[in-house]
């Protein structure tokens, strides 16, 4: 106990903020949560978590500790706990498979099929708890982001030099798969701009998403997705030649209490008549409004609703979530920015995600993973929600490893 270091937190509840990055993502893209725990270095350090668990709940019940050790140890248990109870869950479960295993192998006689059945269908159960419980540990491990639980404010923009007709169209789509990913997970979807295209697609909008850990769902959307398709109109449809164009999706978490000060002097207020789906005050009354930020140059609009003070309000709102973004993006300053990490410069080659409707197939550069039927996906229920899964259980398992690895570069180094 006088040894202090040794009760410091050192499981991956002190690990820095974990960043997805291309580089990892293909370094790493063929392992799943059941791979990963199945790894020498992940077994040797949940042994050691286990143990220290052990330790600690002994220690616990000594009369001779103080208070301020005995909050000490509190703490430390509970950090602990649900990690070595998980584990030792899994060395359970995965005993009783190799326990029917082993009986598999010795019921191989007709009148032993109908039993050999019976291991085999409970021997998949197990193994379908065994990936459950994976996944529910790496969770465990991995650091929550300060963001998680935050709302988020969601922009969509049409790419601008590639597609033409085709990036806005697809950029429509886009919004209103998010719009229904919100009310499949029954988060508030608040639309705070619409800028609509000509041919019916979209130019930009943004809306104003809250609920439960909305960010931690949607902060790997951020970035620039790419479709490939015959227009539907045109020559090209004509023709049947396939179109290629682009759309940009920032995702700013935007957390309940902004406390950003923002001087009335600095901005420059705009109104105007809304161009978007509002009802019959819509090109009527000058209810929209454009704030800009003079020392910053950053502008937001809102024409979600009739009142034009309400507008104000909400695109005041938005614009300490930007101005708060740039805060956090100063604090990170040794990785990129997040908006630069999601935008780059809307480049295809820094596409994150293709939607290719000729092949009906969505595939995520990132992670390598390929999902059939487009429609599913954009209609933003379960098949969006299950890539969206897979992207966090990659990012777990990216964070769990790069701890491990620095953590046996330490120990070689003599650390």
């Amino acid at each position: 106990l006088h040894n202090w270091e040794f009760w410091r937190p050192k499981s991956l509840l002190d690990t820095a903020r974990f960043t997805l990055s291309f580089k990892s993502w293909h370094r790493k893209k063929h392992q799943d949560s059941r791979a990963l725990w199945k790894h020498e270095a992940v077994q040797k350090y949940l042994e050691t978590l286990s143990k220290e668990y052990q330790q600690v709940s002994h220690l616990l019940n000594a009369d001779s500790i103080n208070d301020f050790e005995q909050r000490t140890l509190r703490r430390r248990c509970a950090d602990l706990s649900p990690i070595a109870a998980a584990f030792q869950e899994i060395k359970e479960a995965e005993r009783e498979v190799q326990e029917l295993e082993a009986m598999c192998r010795e019921l191989d006689s007709r009148d032993e099929k109908q039993l050999l059945e019976l291991a085999l269908e409970e021997k998949e159960t197990l193994d379908k708890q065994i990936n459950m419980l994976c996944r529910k540990l790496f969770q465990l491990l991995v650091p929550k982001e300060k963001y998680d639980r935050s709302h988020v404010v969601l922009e969509v923009t049409a790419g601008r030099t590639t597609g033409g007709d085709i990036c806005q169209q697809f950029t429509k789509e886009m919004f209103e798969m998010y719009q229904n990913y919100a009310d499949y997970k029954h988060w508030t979807f608040d639309i705070v701009n619409y800028t609509p295209a000509e041919i019916g697609g979209l130019h930009h909008a943004a809306a104003h998403i809250s609920g439960d850990d909305v960010y931690r769902h949607l902060k790997y959307e951020g970035g620039t997705h790419r479709v490939q398709r015959i227009p539907e109109t045109g020559l090209s449809s004509r023709m049947q030649r396939i179109h290629t164009g682009t759309m940009s999706v920032i995702v700013l978490p935007q957390p309940e209490e902004v406390d950003v000060k923002v001087d009335p002097k600095d901005l420059r207020i705009d109104t105007f008549r809304a161009k978007g789906a509002g009802g019959q005050h819509v090109n009527k009354t000058d209810s929209a409004v454009r704030i800009v930020h003079l020392p910053t140059g950053l502008a937001v609009e809102c024409q979600q609703e009739r009142s034009q003070q309400m507008n104000k309000e909400i695109a005041l709102r938005t614009l300490r979530a930007k101005l708060y973004q740039q805060i956090i993006e100063k604090q990170l300053s040794q990785e990129q920015s997040a908006r630069k990490l999601q935008l780059g410069t809307r480049a295809q080659s820094e596409r994150i995600r293709t939607y290719n409707f000729t092949q009906d197939r969505v595939t995520d550069h990132r992670i390598s993973y390929d999902a059939r039927n487009i429609r599913e996906i954009l209609s933003g229920k379960e098949a969006l929600d299950k890539l969206i899964n897979r992207l966090l259980e990659f990012a777990e398992i990216e964070a769990v490893t790069e701890y491990l690895e620095n953590l046996q570069a330490l120990e070689g180094g003599g650390c």
